[in-house]
């Protein structure tokens, strides 16, 4: 097991043997007034020790609360300090809260490449969803339906018309089409999940009554998008404004909006010869039955219904009505969005309160049209991706279990502090079900904050493909508003600035970017740097030197996705962005020119390690990067480049990344 570590003290994240309470004096002093700060009880709980774990890693482990202790003694005798210079008649500036951004601008994709509907075009020719599209819970390669497939509709046979990924485990099918009124679609020309403005689109004929016409046809998209599936024996109810009249016509009904919350819904206008009717078809469970963790599909914990709440709804929805105080207001949640990237909790064997020890299963659904796959440099899956969703699974039930619960009246903030992962095996994960298996090792419970260390595997059909290890920390506003970042507070300059005469040369991303025949390159949403400075031979290893200097621009999308009410830069994109340095730099320095079919890829069985000491906020100003190349591998038909980086805010290094390793092989010979 790989050994983390938490402000330069390493420890074993399985922990020692179960403790009660203990005392730990801090060595910290106030610098104002030189008093020593007052013991503190901390309560312990960790998971059981592994067999093979030395007792030796249970003291190291206790080395992580003394740090952070003292991290916590020194910001506190700050702010003693600072008030009392206030109360001396000195100045004081409280530290504000970035709060909320305003929405997120669009996002502008190449002209070229841009397609109606909001798909974009892939440089193969596929299509892809915008990060923003809604994602249905069953697809169905079904488009069309004659009236006898709208009968079935009715009798409630949704399988039968649109597939086995139509029924669910644990749910009880009770939609139905048409319940209000007689049936009137004779048939559906189109069902577009992206048609319209870009939320979906319905052509249908019609013979009968023009408003039951428009409710049905959102009736037939609602069912096609299988909103159903979260809510198990829910029924669909409708509301329509508009054009009246009956007849035999067509109608096209266009989707403006389609959401699971505060309920599964749809909204859409649709277009008749009468004239334009506004429909609304939401999904309600039956009368009396719940709706929360558990309750919503027998058998099943949570499900994509749940964590669409847990990003930006009801938290007592999301998470059981101890949660109910967060609803509103900042505090921990998943991402949101096209940032989202875990749907489903299968089992936890864990229960609120218990803090360390559970195992839990979650899955995400991959689908090929998801909008990564087609702005990634990567054959595959992004790298960022592979992080995010197995932080996102094991976070999830770290914090059901109630860290947070002991101290509601202090906002905290939920922040990864690092870890470390490799890659197993290489799989193309294009609409696959990707099993996420995690387990909470421990929890550290501190004044004003919480440390939670997992383990995560990541398997498809049972064979696993990506394993790691991480630590979570739950932060006050006091903590966050004192980070030191990861040189204590000193201001460590990057080689660069450090070398400002070593000769340098400049790849220009933006410009290669906005040929849209450029080939392996990150484009639209992970358009992530926009050039890259490069010291052939430069770098602490001196094999080569990249180093990158961003603007933040506060409507950047992924601020309106991570987090709702917390805004600040996904830490996985600071390693994204590092990946594309090296991309370029590798493609520049003409390794892909002797290949016939070059791809990126993530190599197998190089562990990579992060730390992250701060995060980036809206009002940061800039993202600095550098990568020290620290060894190139060049073997028939594929190169592999592992480096070491960092990333500062303006006059604070915060993230750490170790062996970062990037493959280009040829895919012609390398399959």
């Amino acid at each position: 097991m790989t050994v983390l570590e938490f402000d330069g003290i390493a420890f074993d994240p399985t922990g020692g043997p179960r403790a009660g309470t203990e005392v730990v004096e801090s060595a910290g002093r106030a610098p104002a007034t030189g008093d020593r700060v007052p013991p503190m009880v901390i309560e312990k709980r960790s998971a059981a020790p592994q067999p093979a774990v030395s007792s030796a890693l249970a003291e190291l482990r206790a080395g992580v609360v003394a740090a952070h202790r003292a991290a916590l003694d020194a910001q506190l005798a700050l702010q003693r300090a600072l008030w009392q210079r206030a109360c001396g008649g000195g100045a004081f500036t409280a530290a504000t809260d970035p709060g909320a951004t305003a929405a997120p601008a669009a996002i502008a994709a190449d002209a070229a490449i841009r397609l109606p509907g909001r798909l974009i075009a892939t440089a193969g020719g596929s299509a892809i969803a915008a990060e923003d599209a809604f994602k249905p819970l069953a697809r169905s390669a079904r488009t069309t339906l004659d009236r006898a497939a709208l009968e079935q509709l009715t009798r409630g046979e949704v399988a039968e018309v649109f597939g086995p990924a139509y029924r669910r485990a644990g749910v009880v099918s009770a939609v139905r089409l048409a319940t209000a009124q007689p049936l009137v679609l004779t048939r559906i020309e189109a069902l577009e999940l992206r048609g319209g403005d870009g939320k979906g689109r319905v052509a249908a004929e019609f013979d009968g009554d023009v408003r039951a016409a428009a409710v049905q046809a959102a009736e037939v998209f609602a069912i096609f998008t299988g909103m159903h599936l979260c809510l198990s024996g829910c029924t669909l109810t409708a509301t329509v404004d508009g054009a009246d009249g009956s007849g035999a016509g067509r109608i096209e009904l266009v989707v403006g909006d389609v959401d699971l919350i505060p309920r599964p819904h749809v909204d859409a206008v649709a277009h008749t010869a009468a004239g334009a009717l506004a429909v609304t078809v939401a999904a309600a469970e039956p009368a009396g039955a719940g709706a929360g963790p558990g309750a919503a599909v027998s058998g099943l914990l949570l499900n994509e219904f749940h964590m669409v709440h847990l990003s930006r709804g009801d938290q007592a929805i999301a998470m059981g009505p101890e949660f109910a105080p967060y609803t509103g207001v900042r505090a921990t949640r998943l991402p949101t969005g096209g940032l989202l990237l875990v749907d489903r909790v299968l089992s936890f064997d864990g229960a609120r309160g218990v803090l360390d020890g559970a195992s839990y299963i979650s899955e995400y659904d991959s689908p090929a049209d998801s909008w990564y796959y087609g702005d990634t440099a990567n054959e595959s899956m992004p790298h960022f991706v592979f992080m995010e969703t197995s932080l996102q699974a094991a976070l999830l039930m770290g914090y059901y279990a109630g860290p947070t619960l002991s101290q509601r009246d202090t906002t905290l903030s939920l922040r990864n502090l690092g870890g470390s992962a490799r890659l197993l095996r290489r799989i193309d994960l294009r609409d696959s079900t990707i099993q996420q298996s995690s387990r909470l090792l421990s929890t550290t419970l501190l004044p004003g904050s919480s440390l939670q260390t997992f383990d995560y595997t990541l398997a498809v059909e049972g064979e696993p493909f990506y394993t790691g290890e991480t630590m979570f920390g739950y932060f006050s506003d006091e903590a966050l508003a004192n980070q030191t970042g990861l040189d204590a507070g000193r201001s460590v300059p990057s080689w660069r600035t450090e070398h400002p005469q070593a000769p340098a040369r400049v790849i220009d991303v933006a410009a290669r970017r906005a040929d849209p025949a450029a080939p392996l390159c990150a484009r639209r949403t992970l358009a992530l740097i926009d050039r890259v400075e490069v010291v052939d031979g430069g770098g602490k290893y001196q094999e080569g030197y990249l180093h990158s200097l961003r603007e933040i621009d506060d409507t950047d999308w992924y601020f309106d996705r991570h987090f709702h009410l917390d805004p600040v830069i996904p830490g996985s994109l600071g390693v994204e962005s590092v990946i594309h340095a090296v991309q370029e730099w590798m493609l520049d320095a003409g390794f892909a020119a002797e290949m016939t079919d070059p791809v990126f890829r993530i190599p197998c069985d190089i562990e990579f390690s992060w730390r992250y000491r701060g995060q980036f906020l809206p009002s940061d100003g800039t993202v600095e990067l550098e990568a020290h190349i620290k060894q190139v591998r060049q073997e028939a038909h594929a190169v592999t480049v592992v480096v070491d980086g960092s990333l500062w805010k303006p006059g604070l290094r915060i993230y750490e990344l170790i062996d970062l390793a990037i493959e280009l092989a040829d895919r012609a010979v390398l399959p």
